[in-house]
C-alpha cells in the first residue's frame, strides 16, 4: 500500500497538473492577457517565494508590493496570488514533505481539508465587489502584522515535540486548516496563523512546515483553477509570480536553506502593517463617498 507521504504528493501533482490546464485553458481563451511577465513582475516572484519557502510567507508582502507599485486592481489580488503562488507553492510541499517526520494520519487528514476551504472561500472571494475585498485585505493584514510582531518579540509560545495530533485535537486541527483554507481565497496567507495555532496545540514547529506548504499547495492549486474559470486575476502578474516564484524556492529549499531572518521579519512587519492601513483607509473612503 502507498505510503501516506506517496498519497499527498501524488494529490498535489494531479491537481497541479489540473490547475495547469486550466490556465492554460484560459490564456488560450485570450479573455485575460498573458503577456510576457516585466523584470519586477519577475523580481517580486522570485523574492517573495524565496521568503516564503524559509517560513515568512509571501502573500502579505506581495499584497504590500502589489499596493506600492500599484501593479494590481485590489480587487484582483486574491486570485493573482493564489494563480500565481500556485506552482511555487507546490515545489515547496514537495522539498518538505518527503524531508521532515510527521504523524501520517495527521498528514492524511489535515492537508486535503485545506483544499475544501480553498475552493469555498475562492468561491465567495470570486464574486465579491471591490470595498469588500479591500476590508478584508486589509483586516487580514493587520492580523497578520499583529501575529508577526507577536513572534518577533517570542510573546507566542515555540511549540511543543509533538509531530502529529490525535482525538479531539486531530478534528480541531482539520477544522482550523478548512477555515484557514477558505480565508486563503481572500488572500490571507496560511504560514503564520497555521505555525501559531499548532504549536499552541503542542507540535513541534519544524513538523508544522508539511503541513503549512502541504495544505498551501493543495488550497492555491484548487483556490487557482476557480479563480482562472472566474477570471478575476492578472494573467501577466500571476506568470511573472509562477516564473520568478520556481527558482526562489529551488534556492532556498535546496542551496540557501536558513539565513538570519529577524531584521527581515520586522521590515515585513511594516511593510504588511502599511499595506493594510491603506486598504483600510481606501477602502472606507470609497464607502463614504457613496453616502
Amino acid at each position: 500500500m502507498p505510503s501516506p507521504v506517496a498519497i499527498l504528493l501524488v494529490g498535489i501533482a494531479v491537481l497541479a497538473a489540473a490547475f495547469v490546464f486550466a490556465w492554460w485553458r484560459s490564456a488560450m481563451a485570450g479573455g485575460h492577457p498573458h503577456r510576457m511577465p516585466s523584470a519586477p513582475q519577475f523580481a517580486l516572484g522570485a523574492v517573495t517565494l524565496f521568503f516564503d519557502t524559509l517560513g515568512i510567507g509571501s502573500y502579505a508582502p506581495t499584497t504590500a508590493a502589489f499596493r506600492f507599485l500599484r501593479m494590481v486592481p485590489d480587487e484582483r489580488i486574491p486570485g493573482t496570488l493564489n494563480v500565481g503562488n500556485a506552482l511555487p507553492v507546490a515545489l515547496e510541499a514537495f522539498a518538505f514533505i518527503g524531508a521532515i517526520a510527521v504523524d501520517p494520519l495527521t498528514l492524511l487528514l489535515v492537508v486535503p481539508v485545506g483544499a475544501l476551504g480553498g475552493y469555498a472561500g475562492a468561491h465567495v472571494v470570486s464574486q465579491l465587489p471591490r470595498r469588500p475585498i479591500q476590508a478584508g485585505m486589509g483586516l487580514a493584514l493587520l492580523v497578520g502584522a499583529t501575529m508577526m510582531f507577536l513572534t518577533n518579540m517570542q510573546w507566542i509560545p515555540g511549540g511543543g515535540t509533538s509531530i502529529g495530533f490525535a482525538g479531539t485535537t486531530l478534528v480541531l486541527a482539520a477544522a482550523l486548516n478548512f477555515v484557514l483554507g477558505a480565508l486563503n481565497g481572500l488572500g490571507i496567507g496560511s504560514y503564520a496563523p497555521s505555525l501559531i495555532a499548532f504549536s499552541l496545540m503542542g507540535m513541534n514547529p519544524r513538523a508544522a512546515f508539511p503541513i503549512m506548504m502541504g495544505s498551501a499547495a493543495y488550497m492555491q492549486a484548487v483556490a487557482g483553477a476557480k479563480f482562472v474559470r472566474a477570471g478575476t486575476y492578472d494573467g501577466q502578474v500571476a506568470l511573472g509570480l509562477t516564473l520568478g516564484g520556481i527558482p526562489g524556492v529551488l534556492v532556498a529549499a535546496y542551496i540557501i536553506k536558513s539565513l538570519p531572518l529577524d531584521a527581515i521579519r520586522w521590515l515585513v512587519v511594516a511593510v504588511v502593517l502599511y499595506a493594510g492601513i491603506s486598504l483600510l483607509r481606501t477602502g472606507m473612503s470609497r464607502r463614504a463617498a457613496r453616502q
